[in-house]
């Protein structure tokens, strides 16, 4: 007797919508509108007989029994997934495929990128920046790059480097700071404007406090969506952001950005690459990864020896 599946497309809806804890998300990852996965959901939930989902104002959340649902439906996936990827006549030419933050992609990804290309030409390369959950082998992604202060269960987490914190502004932006003062008695706080990434949980509030600069509202200042418009902003003398080592380190080399101040403070957090389970057995993968943790045991050394003590901070 064969088995009866629930529809297989409401299934997928619903594996994206678990994972992403949104309906809104899973939309915008499958190319459907959110109401292409609301009624879909709800027809899963109707032929199951269960809620899956529960709906508040704020947002959607999985239940007890939707939550042990989801593990299973997001394997089966996942063998699904799998057993394409062994099929004899599956494409092995296709692009390598990695998910990483926008700023981290543009300022130090990228420019090593020649590098890779000039060893292996034949092989290319597919980088995603959009801001989602990346499920392996689910999404079709070999690797992603995620900032974190410890790996996830779930997938092969290798530690790349870690980042440190430093004020930097133009030139002339800290020279207004300086004003009738004497250069080595440090900048005015209060005339400072501080530069925000909204989605950064390691802010202001841990240099400041590490600095023992006191009188200063953290909250205030200009906002942004991310760390490449902070640096962009600073660059525009709108303020000073909180720079990322190694990801700031060719705007302070260029001059186009300088320190502020010291001291530099050590992340909690941490570069980490994570892999998919086919890795051994693509040996394009293999290389990448092999060339990609080569590369970070380039950072400066400095930069994962603190000067200062590391603070807890969520990532």
């Amino acid at each position: 007797m064969p088995l009866r599946l629930p529809p297989l497309p409401a299934l997928r809806f619903f594996e994206a919508a678990g994972r992403h804890q949104s309906f809104k998300l899973a939309a915008a990852e499958l190319n459907v509108t959110p109401s292409a996965v609301s009624h879909g959901i709800v027809g899963l939930e109707q032929a199951l007989g269960v809620e899956l989902f529960v709906r508040e104002p704020r947002g959607i959340s999985l239940t007890a029994t939707g939550a042990d649902y989801l593990s299973y439906v997001s394997e089966a996936f996942s063998l699904i997934a799998i057993g394409t990827q062994r099929l004899p006549n599956h494409r092995a030419d296709r692009p390598i495929a990695l998910s990483c933050a926008p700023t981290f992609a543009s300022r130090w990804l990228l420019p090593r990128l020649a590098g890779f290309r000039a060893r292996w030409p034949n092989v290319n390369v597919s980088v995603d920046t959009s801001h989602r959950q990346v499920g392996f082998p689910v999404d079709g992604f070999d690797f992603a790059i995620r900032l974190s202060r410890a790996p996830v269960a779930g997938a092969a987490w290798t530690r790349l480097f870690g980042e440190r914190f430093v004020p930097v502004c133009s030139a002339a932006y800290l020279a207004t700071l300086r004003a009738d003062r004497d250069e080595r008695s440090g900048i005015d706080w209060r005339r400072a404007t501080l530069i925000h990434v909204n989605a950064a949980s390691e802010d202001w509030q841990s240099w400041l406090d590490t600095a023992g600069v006191e009188g200063i509202d953290p909250a205030n200042g200009l906002r942004v969506d991310t760390i490449q418009l902070a640096f962009e902003a600073a660059t525009m003398g709108l303020g000073i952001a909180l720079g990322r080592r190694p990801l700031v380190d060719s705007d302070l080399a260029s001059g186009a950005l300088v320190e502020a101040c010291a001291p530099t403070l050590a992340s909690a957090g941490a570069y980490w690459l994570v892999s998919a389970d086919n890795v051994e057995r693509r040996p394009e993968l293999f290389d990448f990864r092999r060339w990609l943790i080569g590369e970070a045991e380039h950072v400066d050394t400095s930069l994962e020896t603190p000067d200062v003590a590391t603070r807890d901070g969520a990532n």
